[in-house]
């Protein structure tokens, strides 16, 4: 059975959605995600800080 992921600490910042989130071994994780459609942009970072810069240098080839 899949494990189920619960986020936190939400933010979002232009196009981006950045939670935090621990992974299967228990690490704490922060994951950015494009909410545009049709983007399918998402990358996993190990600090907050990092999520939070490839999201503000994230650009959307989407309109």
């Amino acid at each position: 059975m899949p494990v189920r992921i619960n986020f936190r600490s939400l933010m979002k910042i232009g196009p981006v959605q950045i939670g935090t989130y621990r992974d299967r071994h228990g690490r704490t994780k922060d994951a950015a995600v494009c909410v545009n459609d049709g983007c399918g942009w998402s990358s996993d970072y190990s600090s907050s800080t990092a999520a939070q810069l490839a999201a503000r240098s994230h650009r959307c080839r989407v309109s």
